[in-house]
Parts: structure tokens; sequence; C-alpha cells
């Protein structure tokens, strides 16, 4: 790496102002590549979103800036999920912009952040890397990784939602055995039990050749990732079915509205429980959401959501409402050995 770029380990807590100044006009560089017509964010929902980062979360970032230290131009960082599954892994991110590639920043990164995770007993790094920054494929093909899941980003542009449609998924929804409840922002407290119950679901969800155990939330992770939304100002819609007889949560949708990007709303989990399938309750699900989206949110002009391209159940529901493919992604997944034997070799 060209010498006169400096390394500084980041530590939101610590952090000075210019410091998230700098690193706002990294981050919107790096959005402006991968998803070129969102609105920048603002140096405050830079610092809400790293100084409420989840505490379950364990994460180590490093900042690369010119020479002047003026300007931040690469970053690194791994995080490692402090829960009872998973203890094999860690979450690792380095992007570099696009003028300062070639020059040996990744690769310094990467010695650091496999430092750490041979320091926390981590064989397993993985990974993001989207089509339109064909340097993250690259990379990982150099350290000898495998693509684990194959993944994209669909959006819906609700000018062309076909209202028919919706319309009918409503009208055939099972509302004899069945009915609908609705949480806007932090859970309630008296159900917390049975919404940890809920999110168990989405341990159905394809992982194709990932090196990942079923993750468990509890209900005081779920309680720090609230934190984080709120400090973001960000707006959670939970749509929830229950069996009537019963009482039992039998499957959800959710989705959040970031106040600084009014035009885009994010999709996040849907899922039903095995036993329930089969019975409209998904496509329910879905269309009871986007209507009151519509009726509520005019200001969103776009749905995304990431989905598995291995995960057919919910790509079916989602072409037939109009998704389309937005960005390619992918995760990786290399072992740590692997990267030092890359470091050594190139050192």
């Amino acid at each position: 790496m060209n010498e006169q770029f400096k390394i500084r380990e980041f530590k939101a807590v610590e952090a000075t102002e210019a410091a998230f100044a700098a690193l706002q006009l990294y981050e919107n560089a790096v959005r402006a590549e991968r998803t070129p017509e969102d609105p920048p964010k603002s140096v405050a929902a830079v610092k809400a979103d790293w100084q409420s980062m989840p505490p379950f979360l364990q994460v180590r970032v490093w900042l690369v800036w010119d020479a002047a230290e003026t300007a931040v131009i690469a970053q690194g960082f791994i995080a490692i999920v402090n829960t009872e599954e998973n203890q094999h892994l860690a979450q690792v991110s380095i992007s570099v912009l696009p003028v300062y590639r070639r020059q040996g920043i990744a690769r310094t990164l990467l010695a650091l952040i496999a430092a750490e995770a041979e320091a926390q007993n981590r064989r397993l790094l993985m990974g993001n890397t989207n089509g339109r920054v064909p340097a993250g494929e690259l990379l990982m093909e150099r350290l000898g990784g495998s693509r684990g899941l194959a993944t994209h980003l669909n959006q819906l542009a609700l000018a062309d939602l076909d209202q028919s449609l919706l319309h009918s998924w409503l009208q055939k929804a099972p509302t004899a055995e069945f009915g609908l409840g609705w949480w806007e922002g932090p859970y309630p407290e008296d159900q917390l039990a049975d919404i940890v119950a809920l999110h168990e679901v989405m341990n159905e969800q394809p992982y194709d050749d990932l090196d990942v155990e079923a993750f468990h939330i509890t209900g005081e992770q779920l309680r720090q990732i609230e934190a984080n939304l709120a400090a973001q100002d960000v707006t959670r819609w939970t749509l929830y079915v229950q069996e009537k007889a019963t009482g039992k949560l039998a499957g959800y949708t959710e989705m959040m509205f970031l106040p600084e990007r009014p035009a885009v709303a994010s999709q996040g989990d849907t899922g039903v429980f095995p036993e329930y399938r089969g019975k409209g309750l998904g496509r329910w699900l879905k269309a009871a959401m986007l209507a009151r989206v519509v009726a509520e949110r005019p200001s969103v002009h776009f749905i995304r959501t990431g989905n598995a391209d291995s995960n057919a159940a919910m790509l079916k529901i989602n072409r037939e409402m109009g998704f389309q493919p937005y960005l390619s992604q992918a995760i990786w997944q290399v072992e740590t050995a692997k990267v030092r034997a890359y470091l050594e070799a190139e050192s």
C-alpha cells in the first residue's frame, strides 16, 4: 500500500465530528456506485447508525485516509456476533473508492481483519459482493473463496403494481381461520416471547452452500436492534397473521421506512411457519402490507427486498407482484487459513 495513506482504527464512541463528516462523504460515494438512484445520507444518520450498533455485535473498523488525513478513501471491518451459534464465523467487509483500487489497500485491510479473526478463533470469513463492483468478486476468487449464496436485491415500482391482483389476493384470504394483526415500532412486551418464536421461521429460508447454523434470536437482541432503528429514526411496520382457534402466530412480514430515503421502502422479513403454508398466508400478508403502504405512504414509489435466488416460493410471489431484479449480489465465504496463506504468499 502507498505509504502516504494512513490507516486508523475507527471507534464510533470516540470519533470527532470531522471524522464522521469524512466518513459520511465516503459512505455516500460507496452508495452512489452501488445504488446510484438513492439520495445521500446525512452526517447525523451515519453517526446514529454507528453509535447505536447492537451490543451483541462486536465490531472493529479501520478507515484508510488520504495523505492529508482529511478524506476517507477505504474501509474495512470485521463483525462478530456474540451468540451461542456460529462461533466459527465472522462477517467482514472491505471497500475502496474506485480511483484508489489496485494499490494494495484491500490487502492491507485484509491483514488487519485476518489477525482479528485469528485472535477471536473464527475460522471462516463471510462477506457480500455485488454486480456493480466487480472488484469484490475478483478479490474473493483470488483468496480461494466460494460463492455460498447467490441473491438479488429486487425492486417493485408501485406505479406498475397490479391493483386487481392485490384485490384478488385479499379477497382469497382465509379470514375464517386467521386474522391479521399490526405493530408499528417496538414489539409489545407482553407478546415478546411469541415474537421471538415467530422469528424462528426465518431459519427456514435457503442457505444453499453457506456454512452457517440456524440463528436463534433472543428478546434482548430484538430490543437492541430496535434501539438501532430508533436511533436512525427508522419506522418499522410489522403485519402478522394469527390462527383464530389457537391464537398462535402463523407468519409475519415487515416493512421499514428511512426518513432520508422517502421514495424507497425496504421490505424486511416475510415468513410463514411450515405447518401453515399452502393456505395463501404469504400472499395475504404481502398484499395487505402493500395496500397499506399505498394508502398511508404516498411518498413511497419503490419497494426493495433481498431474496436468495434459490428461494423459489418467495420469488414466485414477488414476481407475480411485479418485483424485478435491481442488483445482483452474493454472499461469499473463505477460510481464515486461506486468507493467511494468501497474505503470506503476497508478502
